[in-house]
This record gives C-alpha cells, sequence and structure tokens, in this order.
C-alpha cells in the first residue's frame, strides 16, 4: 500500500474509534477545558479526561488543560500557539475575560509570518505563565489589563471556533509603548509597519486619546517620517 494511502487509512480508523467526547466539552471556550471544571460532567474528571487523552479524542497542552480535537482532524493535529493560549486563558478568566494581544495579536493579524515561542494574552488578573510543553517549547504569558477597556474583535481561530483578540489599531498602541518581554525589538517594529498599513488613522488617535497613548503615537508617526 502507498505511504500516503496507509497512513490516511490509519487515521481513518483512529477516528472511527476515537472515544466520543460530551458536547459540554466541545462547547468549551476554543475547545480547551480543564478537568478541575468537569465535576458536572463527569462522576471522576480526571479519569475520563486520561481516558479521553489515550483515545486521541483531548489533547494535552500541559498539565490541567486539555483542548478538544476537531473531528475531522488526524493524530497530527495541532492547535497554533495563539489559538492554544487563548484557550488556556479563556479556560481560566471564562470566553469574554481574555483578549489576545501584541505580538501575537500581530501574528494573528498576518503582521508577523514566523511562528513564535511566546503567546500574550490580556487578562483582568494576572497569573503567572504556562508553559505548553504539550506543543513543544513555548510559553503563555499574561499581561494584567482592563480588557473591557480594549478595542478588540472576536476572530475565527478555524475549527476551535472564535476568540477576541485586539484590533490592528490597538495592537500598535500596545507594541508602541513598550517591547513585550521577551520580544525581539527589530520582530516589534516589522509588525508595527506592517500594521499600520491597515490601521485606521482616525481610530488610532481615538484610541490614543482614551487610553493615555498621544505620547506613544506621536513617537510612532515621528519615527515613520524620520525613516520617510
Amino acid at each position: 500500500m502507498h505511504l500516503y494511502a496507509f497512513r490516511t487509512a490509519l487515521e481513518y480508523d483512529l477516528h472511527v474509534t476515537r472515544p466520543r467526547v460530551d458536547l459540554a466539552l466541545a462547547r468549551a471556550p476554543l475547545r480547551t477545558v480543564r478537568p478541575q471544571d468537569l465535576a458536572k460532567v463527569y462522576a471522576h474528571p480526571r479519569t475520563q479526561v486520561a481516558r479521553l487523552s489515550r483515545g486521541g479524542a483531548l489533547l494535552r497542552l500541559t498539565d490541567g488543560y486539555y483542548v478538544v480535537v476537531p473531528d475531522d482532524r488526524g493524530v497530527d493535529w495541532r492547535p497554533t500557539l495563539e489559538a492554544a493560549a487563548l484557550g488556556v486563558a479563556s479556560a481560566i478568566y471564562g470566553a469574554g475575560g481574555a483578549v489576545l494581544m501584541g505580538v501575537s495579536a500581530a501574528r494573528v493579524r498576518g503582521a508577523i509570518p514566523r511562528a513564535l515561542a511566546t503567546a500574550t494574552v490580556a487578562v483582568p488578573r494576572q497569573h503567572r505563565a504556562i508553559s505548553l510543553d504539550g506543543l513543544g517549547d513555548v510559553v503563555v504569558r499574561f499581561v494584567q489589563r482592563d480588557t473591557d477597556d480594549l478595542d478588540a474583535q472576536l476572530e475565527s481561530f478555524g475549527a476551535l471556533g472564535r476568540g477576541l483578540v485586539t484590533t490592528v489599531e490597538q495592537t500598535i498602541l500596545d507594541l508602541g509603548r513598550r517591547v513585550p518581554s521577551g520580544a525581539d525589538e527589530s520582530q516589534v517594529r516589522e509588525a508595527i509597519d506592517n500594521l499600520w498599513l491597515q490601521a485606521d488613522q482616525e481610530l488610532l488617535d481615538e484610541l490614543a486619546q482614551r487610553q493615555r497613548g498621544r505620547a506613544t503615537l506621536v513617537r510612532l508617526r515621528g519615527e515613520r517620517r524620520d525613516r520617510g
């Protein structure tokens, strides 16, 4: 049998025998769940989560956090870092309590072409960084912000559903205020330049005024003029 055909048949067989997941898990924000939150779904949540994980229905992101594998995905499926990070944050703070921001928002909006090793999520209360060792050497960092004050939009993360991401204009202001911890300065500058082409300048002015970011915006515009 041809290798591709063999692999397809194998994945089909795994899909057929994959254990069924309760709808409550599949309907979780970005299909991301914690065993501790499933007491109303299963009498023994950790036992059931372990069974579903072994059967390929759940993918472990890190200890205590799992994502429901979409029905049409095979055994090699992995979510993007940005989707996983927002899913983890949403599992902690709720669907409306977490907003993908900074370089992660820029990545989602196509302003950073290369994959990142760190994701940044705005949350209402500070939380320690979480290493998603189930996806490799990647980390989710949380930044305490008034998430209600952020300009954000619901964006699609494919089969996982939708989540909040800062708008182009909000992302420019956030990146312009300071280089995020662990980020490369040249990468941040590239992201701002790429986002600038998409930005509504009137909205930038309004956001800067509302969020005390006038000095940041003036500096960014000055830097662009100086570079021609």
